[in-house]
């Protein structure tokens, strides 16, 4: 940035970080961090259109503006005033937007008083975009910073932008959360397994809209997998409008007894949970890239993904986990099987503590500062 720059404060656009802690959510708190460790002198404001508060957990530089408190619907109206008033009366040196939908205010600044703007682009949100304000902000944008490859090279191919502008960040994890430990005899016990169940582990929310999340082809394919493995068992963690229906399928196969549905698990239990399976898997077709493969990894579990979206980036090709049509219920079922009995050809499946270090240096914090560091600053 040039000299006369300096002083200007850099303003973040964010949905929440505080109160929901969906993939969004907990990637912007740590391009957030990230920004404020590397850059800790630059005064930061943050737009948070859901929030109704912010925490202390941030460096003293930073002025927190919550929308969340007015109605829903007015919530949008305000949230644009906030971030186009400031925008206007403080010329910040950077407008960072980590969902795509604020962008068309940002492309109004640059217009106006030609503040640059950065956009972060995620997964759905930013595939197969129709809108036309969309698609000009996107285009005009100084900086696209897309969280895989694949959301990368799918949002090239769809809306033909300048390659150059478009890199990759991927997500993050904070590894202090999530590590190798024995199955937590409290979960067994509130499960009613034993420690020698063999046990899959999927973590989604349970929404009608994100189904691609792949749970209803593990139990479409649980009978063949049960057929082989008899005591194994799915663990199906959260919650969501979409649980009745899932009961409804487990009741018609026939899985009451060897399916659990946990509801929502509080954050401190969520390590435990991994360590409890044998196998995380998660055979998405729609995912922009999965935060939970790098904790389950984190706890050094086999894991399986489907290879058609981000996942291939959270598994580094196939590299670190199994990848598998996430449409073909019998492959699953063959993947998962093999994995289970321990015969998967990639034998780094079953090397725990060097899939955890792996995890760890491709996609530890360290490696998202680092990286976000050489984009601004270049």
């Amino acid at each position: 940035m040039p000299d006369q720059e300096q002083d200007k404060s850099i303003h973040v656009w964010i949905p929440n970080i505080f109160a929901f802690k969906g993939g969004i959510q907990v990637y912007s708190g740590f391009l957030l961090k990230a920004l404020q460790n590397s850059h800790p002198h630059i005064q930061y404001e943050v737009f948070l259109k859901h929030d109704t508060y912010a925490s202390a957990n941030f460096i003293n530089s930073t002025q927190f503006h919550c929308a969340g408190t007015f109605p829903l619907a007015v919530r949008t109206l305000v949230f644009a005033a906030q971030i186009l008033g400031h925008g206007l009366w403080q010329r910040p040196r950077l407008v960072i937007a980590t969902h795509l939908n604020f962008t068309p205010a940002a492309y109004c600044l640059k217009r106006m008083i030609g503040v640059p703007y950065w956009i972060v682009v995620h997964g759905v949100e930013s595939w197969n975009i129709q809108r036309p304000a969309l698609k000009r902000a996107l285009y005009h944008a100084d900086r696209i910073l897309a969280v895989s490859h694949y959301t990368r090279d799918r949002l090239l191919n769809e809306q033909h932008l300048d390659p150059t502008k478009i890199s990759v960040l991927p997500n993050t994890f904070d590894a202090t959360r999530f590590h190798i430990a024995p199955k937590p005899q409290y979960l067994l016990k509130r499960y009613n397994l034993t420690e020698q169940q063999p046990i899959i582990l999927t973590v989604a929310r349970l929404e009608s809209s994100e189904q691609y999340k792949g749970y209803d082809h593990i139990l479409q394919a649980l009978p063949e997998i049960r057929r082989q493995i008899p005591q194994v068992h799915y663990i199906l963690v959260g919650k969501g409008s979409d649980r009745a229906r899932i009961e409804q399928l487990i009741t018609k196969l026939n899985l009451q007894d060897c399916v659990t549905l946990t509801g929502l698990v509080p954050d401190e239990e969520m390590c435990d949970h991994y360590n409890l399976c044998d196998v995380f898997a998660m055979p998405s077709k729609g995912e922009g890239f999965g935060i939970v493969y790098l904790e389950a990894l984190a706890c050094g579990k086999p894991t399986l993904g489907g290879n058609q979206d981000g996942a291939i980036d959270a598994l580094c090709q196939g590299k670190l986990g199994a990848l598998v049509d996430p449409d073909d219920v019998d492959a699953i079922a063959k993947m998962l099987i093999q994995i289970l009995q321990a015969n998967h050809s990639n034998s780094l499946l079953y090397q725990p503590e060097i899939l955890r270090q792996n995890i760890i240096d491709t996609f530890g914090v360290e490696r998202f500062k680092q990286t976000l560091t050489n984009y601004f600053n270049s």
